[in-house]
């Protein structure tokens, strides 16, 4: 089926238990509390005040510069507190906290935008705070930007959402085939340059690639290509390598190589902003794991607690171990049941005890495991050494000839190390302190 080498070959659990389950809108929150950060990019600026009356859709943080992107208020209700929020990635960033008023009430003024060019597509994805939401919190007006050279013949839309537990994607596929038709119409309409429309969806989601090859039937341009069930087929290289095969050289990005990757729901929230003019306030997302009494697809306002959205799933079965922003593959650990849902959160996975015991690091026995596992053909133990050198320029000269900026940290690595040695941590450390030295020497220039 590929005339080129493919990559990724991790067998994980799939854990689907709620494809089937349509997704349910909860309750308006009593609150909601929403950081102005929450793309990868320069934080928004709050423009409102305590004291101020919102409504679904106001601006209440507008972006500030190129790399960002606005938020909106996703309940109406008052501005109670401006206040300081640790991030579970342990930063400090400003929240804006509004106390609802469970009406719903949505701005008057919100009206379609008019796309009738690759300029005013981008400045209506701008516009309503769209990120890449698959997990990456990508401004997606930045990455569509590249149309404008005219140079981008392919978009690759990534269906394929491998992370075990995660189904939010599969159900915008499967509840909303209509607006990612409508999504691919407005691209053809502005970028004639792309010739090509490609779906990756990974063999377990039958439904999907059925649906998905339904409403494109008579379209020549569009495509969906079935993957594997291997780990990790949604990181962006690896779906383009898989598609296309088409490699993006290290330091640069698919359009480079004139390919855009968007996410499936990414994609249908645009064609869902043009119809109807409301920015992203809320957001689809999967709540499972193994503590999870009643795992469930839920459509939440963006700042909703944790908390609140375990209450709505019938609660925990026994007290959690672990609660993961994400699936347990490539997620982030939440601090608290009282952090906010965010613009780019597609899951909540909440595992027992049992399941989130760390073990016990041991030798490293030299098997290969981790170096065969690694989508991008790297060697996770070569980092752990370099990392353990103390001459500066030393460990980033050695960092940079294993080319440490190509890990995706997917997690496969330590995944399949028999001695359970944390090295997708080693790594994301090992990235950091290449950043830093790259950093401190662009200073004394």
């Amino acid at each position: 089926m590929f005339s080129f080498k493919f990559l990724g070959k991790t067998r994980i659990p799939h854990h689907k238990n709620t494809t089937e389950i349509a997704p349910v809108k909860i309750a308006p929150p009593k609150e909601v509390l929403i950081p102005v950060s929450q793309h990868i990019g320069a934080p928004a600026t709050p423009v409102v005040s305590v004291g101020d009356e919102v409504k679904v859709g106001q601006i209440i943080a507008e972006a500030s510069g190129f790399v960002s992107s606005p938020i909106h208020a996703s309940v109406s209700g008052k501005v109670i507190k401006l206040e300081k929020y640790r991030s579970y990635d342990g930063r400090n960033i400003d929240a804006i906290r509004i106390e609802s008023d469970s009406l719903m009430t949505k701005l008057e003024t919100l009206v379609p935008p008019q796309i009738t060019d690759v300029d005013s597509l981008v400045d209506a994805v701008a516009k309503s705070g769209i990120v890449g939401l698959g997990g990456a919190g990508f401004p997606t007006a930045v990455k569509l930007a590249a149309l404008k050279k005219g140079n981008i013949h392919t978009v690759l839309i990534n269906g394929a959402e491998c992370e075990p537990y995660i189904t939010s994607d599969a159900r915008t596929m499967l509840d909303k085939s209509d607006l990612i038709f409508e999504a691919i119409k407005i691209f053809k309409a502005v970028a004639p340059s792309v010739t090509k429309y490609i779906f990756g969806i990974e063999m377990n989601k039958p439904a999907c690639i059925e649906e998905i090859s339904r409403i494109f039937r008579d379209d020549p341009t569009v495509s969906v290509t079935p993957l594997p069930t291997l780990y990790p087929q949604g990181a962006e290289k690896v779906l383009m390598r898989n598609t296309t095969g088409l490699t993006v050289p290290e330091g640069k990005l698919p359009a480079d190589v004139g390919v855009i990757v968007i996410n499936v729901t990414t994609l249908a929230t645009i064609a869902e902003y043009a119809k109807t003019g409301m920015p992203l306030v809320e957001k689809c997302i999967t709540i499972d794991g193994s503590a999870v009494k009643e795992p469930k697809n839920l459509i939440c306002p963006i700042g909703t607690s944790i908390q609140d959205v375990i209450d709505f799933a019938g609660g925990l079965k026994e007290k959690a171990g672990k609660i993961i922003y994400g699936g347990p593959m490539t997620g982030r650990t939440a601090c608290s049941t009282e952090e906010p849902i965010f613009k780019n959160t597609n899951a909540i996975t909440i595992l027992s005890p049992a399941d989130s015991l760390s073990r016990e690091a041991t030798a490293c026995i030299h098997c290969g495991r981790c170096v065969d596992a690694c989508p991008h053909l790297l060697v996770p133990t070569a980092f752990c050494k370099a990392v353990e050198i103390e001459n500066v320029d030393e460990r980033a000269a050695k960092l940079e000839e294993y080319c440490i900026n190509l890990c995706i940290e997917c997690g496969c690595c330590s995944y399949v190390c028999p001695a359970n040695r944390p090295l997708v941590q080693t790594n994301h450390i090992a990235k950091n302190l290449l950043k830093e030295y790259k950093s401190h020497k662009a200073t004394l220039k």
